[in-house]
């Protein structure tokens, strides 16, 4: 086989392979390889770089040994797919389940997570999301603190583990997002640097230092994370991206690396005959993100939307510090749910600057929202999730709503795990900074910070699901909720019905109600600790939460903290 790997400014580049060094040739463009005909499948490598090293490749699909072990060749083509009759599945309309490999099951495998989709498959999701699966330091990681890129944590199951995982998932009719990282790298193991411009020269973000995506030679470092991109979507078959923290790419080229990418999927998805998504994770509330390439946009399918999330946090939690204090009025969550956000150009105290701008025009499936996710639950000090209480509310309008919507691993059952921030950093002195560094991060956001210690094990033990709760009696409660809430999204096209401009809500602060118009039905909900009465008309009750909903000449009255969803006569 033939060993290649870019380094433009080396003057001499070994690749150490099979208990000897071989000097490689340098090529067209800074690129150097040597073929090793006695190579192959599970061959280990490194490479050497004017004599520092060895290194391992910065396009590797295999780090046996973890991030600071050799390489190793993995062929694609070795794996036997299953999943032939997969014709992908289009994210409009669709239901999106977020996990985390590794603490998803006990195990934290891909195998194990594979036992849990019949779990899923009832539940009725049409996507799992899986949080970063690239190599990490020790064993035990969010996954944002990624290196070796092409790489896929062995801890996990490696690359058939997570294909493995895919194949399963499209043969139980679920379509799998990907979430990676291109706006850093982890920083440790992150041996890039020896071999040429990837970086910057600044720190990009809180997260490390930018990437290069714009300065001198960038064009093979955006080749290099596209070509990581492709990679997932055409020999992993996955079927869409999650792309972490898009507002910390630094890009001034008249084509942004998104819209490159955008392109680029595109012609992915005519070749392999199935639609590909590419989700941003964007705070800045800018719709041209999701604007299509030939209206002047950067061709995302969609992007998160914090905004959702921010005003029915607010609604069914009461909470109001920090970036919370703009939605704590139930007239923040009326306007999200016809408008898409709250801050189209208007004042934000948070950022104290005007932030965002108008999605009109924009479909709500392309905003993809959320009760809870690994950000909201896992960068609170205790990493502790909503109330049972405030998860029917919460999903009640969430999955009645015009966005995508995206669930949290173990809400469906209101799991009473925490989702706490963990790591396992080999260096030292991360190792012990690391708790400190997560306290100045959130300075500002109104806690106080008194979170577990990040690298202490217990603290991603702690983290794990509790599948037995599933068992008790209000957490299965719960979860026939939210399957009758899917259940019934997919059945009426009312619900999932993207046109913002047919939204309707009419809405009372000080009694804390809301109503929802999506089409004739109306989706009624009590924020309050008492009874009140909602002007909603008598008709069939197709959904509610809790008995009795009776109705009198004023409307319906509805419980405490309670909802339903009806079609007035």
């Amino acid at each position: 086989m033939i060993f290649e790997v870019w380094a433009p400014k080396a003057t001499a580049v070994e690749v150490d392979t099979m208990g000897s060094r071989r000097a490689m040739t340098r090529g067209d463009g800074g690129w150097w390889s040597q073929e090793v005909a006695e190579a192959g499948h599970g061959t280990r490598y490194a490479f050497t770089v004017d004599g520092e090293g060895p290194y391992p490749d910065p396009r590797s699909r295999r780090q046996p040994e973890g991030i600071f072990g050799p390489s190793a060749v993995y062929e694609h083509d070795r794996f036997t797919w299953a999943d032939h009759d997969w014709k992908g599945r289009d994210l409009r309309g669709g239901v999106v389940y977020e996990l985390h490999i590794g603490t998803f099951t006990q195990e934290g495998t891909f195998s194990a997570a594979i036992e849990k989709l019949p779990h899923l498959i009832e539940l009725c999701v049409d996507f799992v999301e899986i949080m970063p699966v690239a190599p990490v330091p020790g064993m035990r990681n969010w996954g944002y603190d990624g290196v070796d890129l092409y790489a896929v944590n062995e801890t996990y199951g490696g690359p058939d583990g997570l294909k493995s995982f895919v194949d399963a998932c499209h043969r139980a009719g679920i379509g799998v997002i990907l979430d990676v990282v291109y706006n850093h790298l982890g920083p440790s193991g992150n041996f890039l640097r020896p071999f040429g411009p990837y970086f910057a020269g600044f720190e990009g973000s809180y997260w490390g230092e930018a990437v290069n995506l714009d300065g001198p030679d960038s064009d093979e470092v955006r080749r290099y994370f596209i070509g990581n991109a492709l990679q997932w979507l055409r020999d992993y078959h996955i079927d869409g991206l999650r792309l972490d923290a898009v507002h910390a790419l630094h890009d001034r080229r008249a084509t942004h690396l998104l819209a490159e990418l955008a392109a680029e999927v595109d012609v992915l998805a005519c070749a392999v005959g199935r639609p590909l998504s590419l989700i941003a994770e964007s705070d800045l509330n800018d719709p041209r993100m999701v604007r299509s390439l030939d209206a002047g946009g950067l061709g995302m399918t969609a992007q998160w939307n914090d905004d959702v999330h921010h005003a029915l946090h607010c609604a069914v939690s009461g909470e109001s510090h920090g970036y919370y204090q703009d939605f704590a009025d139930l007239s923040a969550l009326a306007k999200v749910l016809t408008h898409g956000v709250v801050h189209d150009g208007t004042y934000s105290s948070f950022r104290a600057r005007s932030h965002g701008h108008s999605f009109a025009g924009v479909p709500g499936h392309r905003l993809v929202a959320c009760l809870q996710n690994h950000d909201q639950i896992g960068n609170r000090p205790l990493g502790d999730r909503l109330p049972l209480p405030a998860l029917k509310l919460g999903a009640g309008l969430l999955l009645t709503s015009p966005f995508t919507p995206m669930l949290f691993m173990g809400e469906e059952w209101g799991s009473r795990s925490p989702f706490l921030f963990f790591s396992d950093h080999v260096d030292q002195e991360l190792r012990g900074s690391e708790g400190t560094r997560r306290a100045r991060e959130f300075v500002g956001y109104g806690y106080r910070w008194d979170a577990p210690d990040p690298s202490d094990e217990e603290t991603f033990l702690r983290s794990k699901l509790d599948w037995s709760e599933v068992k008790e009696e209000a957490h299965w409660s719960l979860l026939c909720w939210y399957r009758d809430l899917i259940a019934l999204r997919k059945a009426l096209p009312e619900l999932s019905d993207p046109r913002l401009d047919r939204v309707r809500v009419e809405v009372d602060p000080l009694a804390r109600w809301l109503v929802m118009w999506r089409g004739e039905l109306a989706v009624a909900v009590n924020f309050a600790q008492e009874t009140v009465t909602v002007p909603v008309g008598k008709g069939t009750v197709l959904l509610a939460s809790d008995e009795p909903i009776s109705t009198d000449t004023d409307g319906l009255r509805l419980p405490a903290q309670s909802m339903v969803i009806t079609r007035p006569a």
